[in-house]
């Protein structure tokens, strides 16, 4: 039997769960502003000139990419020096800077890649290896259902294999695959109708995505910023590349839009930043599908810094689950105890990417004004990352799962949620998912649903979340037999804080209740007749003792 226990709780084994921490600020700002009122002129003048140098911008990439692991700073300056003529000495530089980032972002997603292959070969030769029809457990996948079913996934095993190979090839030799304007773009190109584009349509996206009209900042420089400049009363004006200087209407070969811009968000900090001659960053881009120019500025700033986990803790806390379509929030006090009803803050993750963005802010923002009513200082949320649970290979079948988890937007979730509570003042704790949506639904689900509330899963799972990121475990306390519970049969499940009225009395420490029994013994009172209990458990067992004594009489 103590075997078959042993076995057992061997079996039932929990992964280690990582402990609860603070997520750090944003370390950068971006704004936009639209650039109204055009001419004619300008819009020719801008498009002329991200042309030209979006064609440099591919020749050094292409520089780039041939160089592959022979990269050095000697290489670098001689690509500059080559684009210098061609346009200018801080054109080049934002042109090779902007061409080593995208070649190491490739490199990065390149890594990636060779990282879910590795984990697709792993589950299929473990799979394959296991009896057909064997189970599998929630650690391990078990065998195929059928002799089909093992023949197709051993042909795909042989291809992820090929795949697995070609690409740590590549990367051992440095070569990497970009596409200026992006694959899904070009990608576009085989498949309009379904893309509901025309061929005109498509071509305006394509060269306007592999224009190049973008400039990083320099410190010390007027207004944070010599090839795209802007004054404090927003005044636009560009550096104009060498051989297109006859299109320059201001001294010293610049060119001035006849539009204005004023950041409405962040205005404040970006006049301050330019007055004190600090790089910012900007970027001119064209939406095609509305017709309209854009000028973003960005900066870099300390890292905001982060209050103590304590101090977090202090004022309550609102934990989040994330799911498909909606945040699953509810609010807790700092022992742990729900507040009030759960929320729940919906948003539609279907059609394009701007609308997909713009239900996540929305939905975050929503978040952010309730907690900041509740008067908690924290939110509490899952470190979710499912960059390698989301193979065809780890969840077989289940292709709505993986759908499911695909459609999250994690990684984008992350990054806004972090900034936009930076700026209402509120901590963000990561938490591990681990088993918050299992244990929340085994211990808070069914207790708090009453005539006037209803709890899901994922309402539960949010005050899981919500007790982990206090330091609490997620199980409730173990309540007392019904008849030894200080308000009669009724159910006692939440904790309550030492200030709580009709709180169960403390026990008293063991040094008191020693020193009150040194006490009646020198006073030569026996036990049984001298001692009153406060609890019903030891009343009762001192019964037993004195009927037993007078048994025995």
């Amino acid at each position: 039997m103590r075997v078959l226990v042993l076995a057992a709780s061997k079996k039932k084994q929990l992964r280690p769960i990582d402990d609860p921490f603070v997520a750090t600020g944003p370390s950068g700002v971006a704004v936009r502003d639209r650039l109204k009122h055009l001419t004619p002129e300008d819009e020719k003048v801008l498009r002329v000139v991200g042309e030209h140098l979006g064609h440099l911008a591919s020749l050094d990439l292409k520089a780039r990419c041939a160089d592959g692991l022979d990269h050095s700073s000697d290489t670098w300056a001689a690509r500059k020096q080559g684009l210098t003529a061609e346009s200018s000495s801080r054109w080049a530089g934002s042109l090779t800077k902007a061409t080593h980032d995208q070649w190491a972002l490739s490199r990065r997603c390149q890594l990636a890649h060779i990282q879910n292959l590795e984990a697709g070969v792993r589950t299929l030769m473990h799979r394959l290896s296991q009896p057909i029809g064997e189970k599998g457990t929630k650690r391990a996948p078990g065998g195929y259902r059928s002799k089909g079913e093992w023949f197709h996934k051993s042909r795909r095993l042989h291809m992820l294999e090929h795949r697995l190979e070609a690409a740590r090839t590549e990367r051992e030799a440095g070569v990497v695959r970009v596409v200026r304007g992006g694959r899904r773009l070009m990608n576009k190109r085989h498949n309009l109708a379904a893309a509901q584009l025309t061929e005109t349509q498509w071509r305006e996206q394509w060269e306007a995505e592999r224009w190049f009209l973008a400039a990083d900042g320099e410190s010390g420089k007027r207004f944070g910023n010599e090839t795209i400049r802007v004054t404090p009363d927003g005044e636009v004006s560009i550096k104009l590349p060498a051989p297109l200087a006859d299109l320059a209407n201001a001294p010293r070969g610049r060119y001035v839009l006849a539009s204005k811009v004023a950041f409405k968000h962040r205005g404040q900090e970006w006049a301050d930043r330019i007055g004190q001659n600090r790089a910012v960053a900007y970027r001119i881009h064209l939406d095609v599908g509305r017709g309209r120019w854009y000028l973003t500025a960005s900066w870099q700033r300390p890292v905001v810094k982060t209050i103590p986990l304590d101090a977090a803790r202090a004022g309550g806390m609102v934990g989040v689950d994330t799911n498909a379509d909606h945040f699953a929030a509810y609010h807790l006090d700092q022992h742990g105890n729900p507040v009030g009803d759960p929320k729940r803050f919906w948003y539609d993750l279907s059609g394009t990417a701007g609308h997909r963005d713009a239900q996540v802010r929305h939905a975050l923002t929503q978040l952010l004004h309730w907690t900041n009513s509740t008067g908690a200082k924290a939110i509490g949320i899952e470190n979710l990352d499912f960059a390698a649970e989301k193979t065809r290979e780890q969840h077989g079948r289940k292709k709505r799962f993986r759908q499911l988890i695909s459609g999250m937007p994690t990684g984008k979730l992350k990054a806004r949620i972090v900034s936009m509570a930076a700026e209402q003042d509120l901590a963000i704790v990561a938490v591990d998912p681990a088993y918050t949506s299992m244990w929340g639904d085994e211990h808070w689900r069914k207790p708090l649903i009453s005539n006037k509330r209803k709890m899901s899963r994922h309402d539960a799972a949010g005050i899981a979340i919500g007790r982990r990121a206090l330091g609490h475990p997620i199980r409730r306390r173990t309540a007392p037999p019904q008849h030894h519970q200080s308000d009669g049969a009724g159910p006692r499940t939440l904790q309550a804080g030492p200030g709580a009225q009709g709180r169960e009395e403390t026990r008293h420490p063991a040094t008191d209740r020693s020193q009150e029994l040194r006490a009646r013994t020198e006073e030569t009172r026996t036990r049984a007749t001298s001692r009153t209990s406060k609890t019903v458990r030891d009343v009762r067992s001192d019964q037993v003792r004195v009927q037993d004594s007078l048994l025995i009489t």
